[in-house]
């Protein structure tokens, strides 16, 4: 099979198969972790689908590259991090912009991993953007304690306690600004000094 021929494959396979599996695996209490100098790499089409995954995103999230490629990113999504944190992101990127972002991702098993990701828009020559890239390091674990599993566990009560799940993404939404308002910083700069 020629690599054109995978890729129509892949491109041709997104099946809600991934969608239900990310809410059937039941999460653990069970941290992975990667090393310092490893970095996990994905790129995605313009709706989130992966097209792209290295050796270390495999061995980390415990999916093999068939299982992946063609599929939502969100497969990996921890279902403890808040909606607000994706819609950031999806916002900065569609706007063209890069972001940092400190993410709990769920492995094929449950467990889960921490990471501090750097995703960017992949542009052709006229400016177009055609997808995304985003790379992944160890999250550093006193910001991962002190600043940002707090922050994010707030987040998250704040949207499930309501009923409506935009009513909720939205004032989780307005929580974060609130923050960052507060501290008289942009979101950039909070991450950096977080």
């Amino acid at each position: 099979m020629s690599l054109l021929t995978a890729r129509r494959n892949v491109e041709s396979d997104h099946t809600p198969a991934a969608r239900k599996l990310s809410r059937t695996i039941q999460p653990t209490n069970t941290e992975r972790t990667f090393r310092r100098d490893e970095i996990i790499v994905s790129k995605t089409d313009l709706k989130g689908h992966l097209t792209y995954v290295n050796r270390t995103f495999m061995a980390i999230s415990g999916y093999e590259e068939p299982e992946l490629l063609g599929q939502p990113h969100s497969l990996i999504r921890h279902p403890e991090m808040p909606r607000c944190i994706f819609k950031l992101l999806w916002d900065r990127l569609r706007s063209g912009q890069e972001i940092f972002a400190y993410v709990k991702n769920m492995t094929k098993t449950g467990d889960y991993y921490w990471v501090l990701a750097h995703v960017t828009p992949s542009f052709v020559a006229s400016g177009e953007i055609v997808g995304y890239h985003s790379n992944r390091r160890v999250a550093d674990p006193r910001v991962l304690n002190d600043v940002i599993t707090p922050l994010y566990r707030g987040l998250k009560d704040i949207e499930d306690r309501e009923a409506d799940r935009k009513i909720g993404l939205a004032k989780s939404s307005d929580r974060l600004n609130e923050i960052l308002k507060e501290k008289g910083i942009g979101y950039d700069e909070f991450i950096s000094h977080a």
